[in-house]
C-alpha cells in the first residue's frame, strides 16, 4: 500500500475566510482544497485554471511545489485575496 506523502511549500497565509481573515497553507494539499473550497470567490479566470493544473501536477508528481504556491498567489490576486507574507509590503503601505 502507497503512502501519499505532503508536497511542502512556503507557508502562506490567504484571506480565503473574509475580510482580515486568513488561513494558513503549507503543503500543496492545502492549497488544492482551498482552491475547490466553496470559500473561493473566482473559479472561472485563467489564473484559478492554472493554479488548479500546476497543484495537481505537483500532488501527482511530487515536484514543482514553488510553482504551484506561485501560481496559487496569482489566483488569489485574481480573485480579490490577499496572500501573506506575499503582500506584507504592499499592505503595510495602504495602512
Amino acid at each position: 500500500m502507497g503512502v501519499d506523502l505532503p508536497v511542502l511549500i512556503k507557508p502562506l497565509q490567504v484571506e480565503i475566510d473574509g475580510m482580515g481573515r486568513y488561513r494558513k497553507a503549507e503543503t500543496v494539499d492545502q492549497l488544492a482544497a482551498m482552491l475547490l473550497s466553496g470559500k473561493w470567490h473566482h473559479r472561472g479566470g485563467p489564473k484559478f485554471h492554472s493554479a488548479l493544473m500546476r497543484s495537481v501536477e505537483a500532488l501527482e508528481f511530487y515536484t514543482d511545489a514553488e510553482t504551484a504556491r506561485a501560481a496559487f498567489v496569482e489566483a488569489a490576486h485574481e480573485a480579490g485575496m490577499h496572500v501573506l507574507p506575499d503582500d506584507k509590503a504592499e499592505l503595510e503601505k495602504a495602512n
